[in-house]
């Protein structure tokens, strides 16, 4: 059965200062240049990288003192493919929230094992999860993980 996630209310956007936006006027995450991928303008978390998988971050993640316990972020694949995440702290099954178009791999809720208060944590978390995200890639993209 699924979960019926709540978003967070007030969560702080992250972006990434490098992206190059479409727009004067808009940041790159709303006017991604025409050649960019989904979730553009949104930080990768380079510490996240496990055998060339990365997640990157939408929400903040380390806002919180007593940790951050749901968020936002999306995963990239070693083939550059993407998926959005939304993580959650608990003990669930994964679900597609989201399923695959023609910009990713679908968009799936996940559950983190404990708060998150810093990268390290937030990279842990990660690979607690990227088994499932592996398994998810290859049976969508039919790709070995």
């Amino acid at each position: 059965m699924a979960r019926k996630h709540e978003r967070p209310e007030g969560k702080r956007i992250l972006t990434d200062a490098t992206a190059r936006s479409a727009s004067s006027d808009l940041p790159a995450f709303l006017a991604r240049p025409k050649e960019a991928p989904v979730y553009y303008g949104f930080p990768i978390i380079e510490e996240s990288s496990t055998d060339r998988w990365r997640f990157g971050a939408i929400s903040a993640f380390t806002d919180d003192p007593a940790g951050c316990t749901s968020g936002d972020g999306f995963v990239v694949a070693p083939d550059g493919s993407r998926a959005g995440i939304v993580w959650e702290v608990g003990n669930f099954e994964t679900h597609e929230i989201c399923a695959p178009d023609t910009d990713r791999w679908g968009v799936y809720s996940v559950a983190f094992p404990r708060a998150v208060r810093s990268v390290s944590d937030l990279v842990e978390c990660f690979r607690a999860v990227l088994p499932e995200l592996k398994r998810i890639h290859g049976r969508v993209t039919r790709t070995p993980g």
